[in-house]
């Protein structure tokens, strides 16, 4: 952990990762594979290919968005700016999941596929009924998914250590059980009492165990439902999405950009049409190093994923000295740039917490009312009316 160390941050915060020596602007502050990774379960239902390991795609972008749109003569301009390596692709030979390489093949059984292999037609298989069960209670757009815990508990099984494989995993979790209960209300729903015990016997009939079982109580299943809803960093490497970043980093003609701008919409338009809200993010893993950035809304850092894969990159983007806490923004580019007020009920809802960084500091005298552009058409039109 060169140049890094976690420690506690503040009584609000807990932990958090913090530089021990000076990182300038673009500089990678760390790489990291996940402890483990899972494809969305909506993304693999609508045929998102991708490495059942490591979620490299295992489909160019015209294949992937002549798929998703069902149009099978749609052409991508540009497309060598992206290039698409499937000469390595195999599967496992029982149940036919895809990998992008027989490495990604071997690390996958070795650490969770053994327990998890299944024959995917078998509609009474434990895996496949808890999939259909999540599946019916947590709609597109995921942002998590009941197989990236089912994979911790294998790879908590699997592992030759398995009392140090769970305590990895309990490195993760810091919060009391009321707030872990928040969590999972928010994951779920109104009836997540009674979905929460629904997917915890589910679950428990995928995989059981004297090494798992303090995670398949009432309240370890609630906590581990609430890791994975905080924690589980989502991993962007859909082929479409990654074409658009890839081409519009070339230089062309303002109606040349306007031209593929219209293109590109129209792209997403049809892939809605089709298979519902496009999802750049390919699915969600469990990190060591980086679930350890706290969140702010001035950051100095930011995650990408450069090779593909769920090999999680974390770059510096602004001046970082020894001792500075590294942050990241848990908010999306828009949601960033909303008021100070829209941000916090942003960040309450879906993280339980109230952000104290610099910048909502600086802006603490700004009026507690939401950004319009937050409200719904109605509201606006009222608003306008009212003036």
């Amino acid at each position: 952990m060169d140049g890094l160390e976690i420690r506690i941050s503040n009584s609000k915060k807990g932990k958090g990762l913090f530089a021990t020596k000076k990182f300038d602007q673009g500089d990678i502050i760390l790489e990291e594979d996940p402890l483990v990774s899972c494809q969305f379960a909506w993304n693999a239902f609508y045929r998102y290919l991708a490495c059942d390991n490591c979620m490299r795609p295992l489909e160019t972008p015209e294949q992937n968005v002549r798929r998703l749109s069902c149009k099978p003569d749609i052409v991508l301009p540009h497309s060598d700016c992206y290039e698409t390596n499937l000469e390595n692709v195999t599967s496992c030979s029982q149940c036919e999941a895809l990998y992008c390489s027989e490495g990604c093949r071997q690390i996958a059984f070795e650490k969770y596929h053994r327990l998890l292999c299944y024959d995917k037609s078998d509609a009474q298989h434990p895996i496949f009924v808890l999939l259909e069960s999540w599946k019916q209670m947590h709609y597109p757009p995921e942002t998590t998914n009941i197989m990236l815990l089912v994979r911790i508990l294998a790879f908590i099984q699997q592992s030759p250590d398995p009392s140090s494989a769970a305590a990895k995993v309990k490195q993760f979790c810091h919060r009391t059980v009321n707030e872990d209960a928040e969590l999972v209300h928010k994951l779920l729903g109104e009836q997540f009492a009674d979905q929460l015990n629904t997917l915890r016997d589910l679950t428990g009939n995928v995989i059981s165990g004297d090494s798992v079982q303090e995670f398949l109580t009432p309240e370890g299943f609630c906590t581990m439902m609430a890791l994975i809803g905080t924690n589980g960093q989502g991993i962007g490497t859909s082929p479409l999405a990654m074409w658009v970043n890839a081409v519009l980093e070339l230089t062309m003609s303002d109606d040349e950009r306007q031209q593929l701008d219209l293109f590109i919409d129209k792209l997403y338009q049809y892939v809605e049409d089709e298979s519902g809200t496009f999802l750049n993010t390919e699915g969600s893993g469990l990190y060591q190093l980086q679930s350890a950035c706290n969140h702010s809304c001035a950051p100095n850092a930011e995650s990408s994923f450069p090779y593909g894969s769920h090999r999680i990159q974390l770059k510096a983007i602004k001046p970082i000295l020894p001792g500075d806490e590294i942050c990241i923004s848990y908010l999306d580019e828009c949601s960033l740039q909303r008021s100070r007020h829209s941000r916090q009920k942003e960040l309450a809802q879906n993280y339980l917490f109230v952000c104290w960084c610099e910048r909502c500091m600086s802006q603490s005298s700004q009026p507690d009312c939401t950004s319009e552009e937050e409200m719904s058409d109605d509201e606006v039109e009222e608003v306008d009316a009212d003036d």
